[in-house]
């Protein structure tokens, strides 16, 4: 059995991770790029670190950063709390940078014998590599290259007009187990620990015409600051928000994963687990076959899209829905979420919802 992964992704060493677990060979195909992500961090559901230390690689705990509390608040008059999600016995979710899980994967999987990377060195390549025979599945998890803009441009996509600044603040070392997130007047804020003296933080800007330079953005840190000392701020990275979802799952050979898939706001730190839940259900269906002796074919294209299609579809509207409710910020859904967040079926309904999604 041989797989083909396209791009060089956290998808793709995820993915090629756990089919190298299966003893299947796989090989990377990739272009040189510059690493975009040097601030960026990840929010992780403790039912996806399962999957990843049961089902990926077994992974040295004190790389994740666990929270145990989160404190949701709104600025209208005044900034208040409106909404606390906790739990003292374990963590609601782990935090960890993206290119400490990078790195650590790609490390990994250089040792190992099943798979090969290959530099993708021109564009012809896209066109000869899907007449290779030597593959029996073609994964592509690379965004706007020739085979995505060729065979998956049918999508329903919306701009929020928002962009997305993201930066690590260093300070005094504290406990660090509570993340805040404040829906602003400007957008929403999030304070995002990812250890004892350093906490990632994500700023929601609506009107991404209106750039913000570094000085303004320490400006809005530290007026919405929850009560770190600050030593010093991090290099901010910046990206443009919508909301994206493809129509077609796989064309033929190709079956597509990761962001070209499906892309969603990051107030609710959802993007990479709906990934790593695609991961999931993939690895049981081509578990199943193997069980079963059964061939691993594009057939697996159409089950794997018959059984995430329509969840994906509808958790990533949900996520759009809150996104749009809070963007509506009066008197009236704050006393809504108030009255909802004292609710403790509705604490226990939405921490399953943020932990598990909608269960496959």
């Amino acid at each position: 059995m041989n797989i083909c992964i396209i791009g060089d992704s956290l998808t793709s060493l995820a993915l090629a991770k756990n089919l190298i677990n299966k003893k299947i060979k796989v090989s990377i195909y990739y272009t040189k790029k510059i690493n975009k992500f040097k601030s960026r961090t990840l929010g992780i559901s403790k039912d996806n670190l399962d999957f990843i230390y049961r089902e990926i690689m077994k992974v040295k705990k004190n790389l994740f950063w666990g929270i145990k509390k989160i404190d949701i608040l709104n600025e209208s008059k005044k900034i208040e709390k409106i909404l606390e999600f906790k739990n003292e016995d374990k963590e609601l979710f782990f935090m960890i940078k993206y290119n400490n899980f990078y790195n650590m994967l790609n490390a990994n999987l250089k040792k190992n014998k099943l798979c090969t990377k290959i530099l993708i060195k021109n564009n012809n390549f896209y066109k000869k590599i899907l007449k290779e025979k030597k593959y029996d599945l073609f994964i592509n998890c690379e965004k706007n290259n020739e085979i995505y803009k060729n065979f998956f441009y049918k999508n329903f996509k919306k701009d929020y007009d928002s962009c997305a600044y993201s930066f690590i603040i260093n300070h005094t070392k504290t406990k660090n187990k509570k993340a805040f997130q404040v829906f602003t007047k400007l957008g929403p804020i999030a304070f995002l620990p990812i250890s004892k003296n350093e906490t990632s933080v994500v700023f929601s800007k609506q009107n991404e015409n209106i750039f913000l330079n570094q000085n303004k953005l320490q400006e809005l840190v530290k007026k919405y600051n929850p009560g770190y000392k600050i030593n010093f701020f991090g290099k901010v990275e910046n990206f443009k928000l919508d909301l994206f979802i493809n129509r077609n799952y796989y064309y033929k050979k190709v079956m597509i994963l990761g962001d070209g898939l499906h892309k969603v706001h990051p107030l609710a730190g959802q993007g990479f687990n709906m990934t790593l839940r695609d991961i999931k259900t993939l690895s049981k269906i081509i578990n199943n076959r193997i069980d079963l002796g059964l061939e691993l074919n594009c057939s697996i294209y159409e089950e794997f899209e018959k059984n995430t299609k329509h969840f994906n579809f509808v958790f990533s509207s949900g996520i759009d829905l809150i996104h749009e409710f809070f963007k509506f910020n009066n008197k009236y859904s704050t006393k809504l979420l108030k009255i909802a967040g004292k609710n403790k079926i509705f604490n226990k309904i939405f921490s399953k919802y943020a932990d598990k999604g909608l269960v496959y």
